[in-house]
């Protein structure tokens, strides 16, 4: 499994307008919908929001994993923003958020899910791939990083 395969430059944005958590979610959840890979966009930010009021997907250094299982999407898909400037996402390392993934997929998609999850959680310890993605200036650039820093 590859990231790429469920991330597109469209899903990519850089940077992000907003300012806070929710409104970083909202933002990485429209640019699901504007693809048409969400049934109901509604839908999926309530999800991930109440995924989020369970614990934070700050993983730290940074790096946010918004997630949630929800069948309005059919398949695995991951958005991704980096933000002006640093969100508090209440991170386990204390530290504001610059990097978001935004990862959805259907309820009966768990093993994939996580592998997606795990995949995600590997580019945050990767100290050069997150000064890539930090200096990163357009959505091709980020797709590239990622691509090019993906174990096979």
């Amino acid at each position: 499994m590859k990231l790429v395969d469920h991330l597109t430059p469209e899903l990519i944005k850089v940077p992000l307008a907003a300012v806070s958590k929710s409104e970083a979610i909202a933002e990485l959840v429209d640019l699901v919908a504007a693809q048409g890979l969400a049934g109901a966009r509604e839908q999926l930010l309530s999800a991930v929001l109440r995924r989020e009021a369970q614990r934070t997907t700050g993983i730290g250094r940074g790096f946010a994993i918004p997630h949630a299982k929800c069948d309005v999407v059919s398949r695995l898909v991951i958005a991704f923003g980096r933000t002006e400037r640093p969100i508090d996402f209440g991170a386990f390392d204390g530290q504001p958020v610059s990097l978001i993934a935004l990862l959805a997929s259907p309820t009966q998609a768990t093993s994939e899910h996580i592998q997606a999850m795990a995949r995600l959680s590997r580019l945050a310890t990767q100290g050069h791939v997150m000064d890539g993605l930090l200096k990163a200036e357009s959505a091709e650039e980020v797709f590239r990083i990622i691509a090019e820093n993906e174990e096979a």
